[in-house]
């Protein structure tokens, strides 16, 4: 994002903090500002008091101190009130808004778009990104506002009382704090570190935990652990230095605050000395504003670098979620009226690296066809093309009239469903899994369930069995039953499913396949590695690929007549 745009960008996201927020906001910063008053009141009380007590004529009777006293303590409480009301309203919707709004801006990438991006990225800003702006932007405003009043009230008084000491004063602080507020810059870059080096630890974390099986069982735990402290190392070492650049920051910061303290009560003295009018109660009064001030200078630098720290991870997300977001195109009907059209199609990952080659091929509406062939050859790929995973093939791919490239996502979406291999469900209940917590009809909830061979499932434990964490309570059959289910809910007019019976037994995959091929009405495309022949007969058309080309297409009698390429496979197969 260029400079423009990322701040218009930055505003986007961080209006949603305070969208419908503002009076709370404003309550927070308030209360925040009005405690600074009270600590200057109190300040100048103390002053006052310190005069009556040593002589000093002054226009307050004891009496007077004391409800003034009494007044200031009661005073407390009404702004505690204000803050109790506030800040944790403010906190709690301003979290809620930006989560929910962030997450909208995720769900609208396309499936493209997602699949080439690194998922640890999302983790890590969903996680340490945004704990650190809640707590860098959000929390310290109201430190930076109180400090701000303080300090700023705390000036004036010295100015008031005595405006050759406050000069004095403030020109010890100015320089150090400028020095702090150069190397400010440095937190922000700090920052970013570690947010990158979160992001790889998330992902190998992930990695790991996704392939613990494939570990176990290759007994490769030593380069699992190897691997994960390796990205650990390298958070902990950008943390490291993030640390380091948060103790110069303080250092200077302390360096001027012992400068301002002793120079002004050197000062101070120098000018008692020389009968400025510096009376104790001046004396103490600069003791406690001066600290205002030297507290102020202390923390601002590294509140002020930790904001625009927190400001650098907003700009992050945010580019992050704009990015590869790419939906337009044409609506068009939910229904596949004529077929699939694929025309001299080629498409490789990279570039003279072509995996399919010139495929031409035509889908009927309603038809089933299975696509076979050996590991390696395009068949998921192909797949997946008709998924709209990737927009920059040769050729087209029309569904109806419309080319694929011209066809809007939540179109497409709504016109095709897609059952893979590894389902993912949630830890939640059968229905909830096969609704996707959306509202639906009991009877088409019922239907779906039946053509998707669920019934019994449902029979034995019930619709409101929770399937536990990404399904574990439930079978690698069961769980593709609910995938099914789901296409069937959402009234896709094309199921296509990508070897959804690779990880099944002979008998569940069996049962599966005939689930799918049992549902009338939908055009059906499945990749399949099982070459059963009471299946691949039910099948109405039968497309064989090869090293990315198509070779043979046909239906199982014709392509066993040929004795060629699919014979051999299926004879192999036996």
């Amino acid at each position: 994002m260029k400079n423009s745009g990322r701040s218009s960008v930055r505003r986007e996201y961080i209006s949603r903090f305070f969208k419908g927020n503002r009076p709370a906001y404003f309550g927070m910063l308030l209360s925040s500002a009005l405690f600074g008053v009270l600590n200057l009141a109190v300040a100048w009380l103390i002053k006052v008091l310190i005069d009556c007590i040593d002589g000093e004529n002054g226009a307050y009777s004891l009496g007077t101190l004391a409800l003034m006293t009494a007044g200031l303590i009661l005073a407390i409480i009404p702004l505690k009130g204000l803050d109790y009301t506030s800040e944790p309203r403010f906190m709690k919707t301003a979290m809620t808004q930006f989560k929910s709004f962030a997450f909208e801006k995720l769900v609208k990438k396309n499936m493209a778009s997602f699949q080439s991006e690194a998922t640890g990225v999302y983790l890590s800003a969903f996680s340490n990104d945004l704990a650190s702006i809640e707590a860098n932007y959000l929390e310290k405003q109201y430190i930076l506002v109180f400090n701000t009043v303080w300090a700023a009230g705390a000036t004036v008084l010295m100015i008031l009382y005595s405006p050759i000491l406050a000069a004095i004063a403030i020109v010890l602080c100015a320089l150090p704090l400028l020095a702090s507020l150069r190397a400010g810059a440095h937190m922000e870059k700090a920052e970013k570190e570690v947010s990158e080096k979160n992001a790889g630890f998330v992902a190998s974390l992930k990695d790991i935990l996704s392939g613990f099986s494939v570990i176990k069982s290759f007994r490769a735990e030593a380069s699992a652990v190897e691997l994960l402290e390796h990205s650990g190392t390298a958070v902990e070492t950008a943390k490291c230095q993030k640390r380091k650049v948060s103790i110069i920051l303080s250092t200077i910061g302390g360096i001027a605050g012992i400068s301002a303290q002793l120079g002004t009560f050197l000062a101070g003295a120098v000018l008692k000395s020389f009968g400025f009018g510096i009376t104790p109660g001046i004396i103490f009064i600069f003791l406690d504003l001066t600290g205002a001030v030297i507290t102020s200078i202390r923390e601002m630098p590294e509140l002020l670098a930790s904001r625009r720290a927190a400001l650098g991870l907003v700009d992050k997300m945010a580019q992050a979620l704009e990015a590869n977001v790419r939906d337009e195109g044409a609506d068009i009907p939910n229904h596949l009226e004529k077929g699939i059209l694929v025309r001299d199609l080629s498409f490789g990952y990279e570039p003279g690296n072509e995996i399919l080659h010139g495929i031409d091929m035509e889908f009927k509406a309603g038809k089933s066809y299975a696509i076979v062939g050996a590991s390696g050859s395009g068949k998921s790929t192909l797949l997946n093309l008709l998924m709209a995973s990737r927009r920059d093939y040769e050729g087209t791919i029309c569904y109806d009239d419309a080319e694929l490239r011209g066809i809007s996502s939540k179109s497409l979406y709504e016109l095709v469903s897609m059952v893979e291999q590894n389902v993912f469900v949630f830890d939640a209940s059968i229905r909830d899994n096969i609704t996707m917590f959306r509202d639906f009809p009991a009877a088409e909830v019922d239907r779906a369930i039946e053509l998707s061979g669920l019934s019994r499932l449902i029979e034995e434990r019930g619709a409101d069995y929770l399937c536990g964490e990404n399904g574990k309570g439930l079978s690698g059959g069961e769980k593709q039953r609910i995938s099914i289910a789901r296409s069937l809910l959402q009234k896709s007019s094309v199921l296509l499913a990508d070897e959804v019976t690779a990880a099944l037994d002979a008998r569940t995959a069996y049962q599966v396949t005939g689930d799918i091929l049992k549902l009338d009405g939908i055009t059906r495309i499945v990749v399949t590695h099982a070459l059963v022949e009471s299946l691949l007969k039910r099948y109405d058309g039968i497309i064989v690929l090869k090293d990315g080309h198509i070779i043979e297409t046909g239906t199982f009698e014709e392509l066993m007549d040929k004795k060629d390429y699919f014979y051999a496979l299926y004879t192999v197969a036996q």
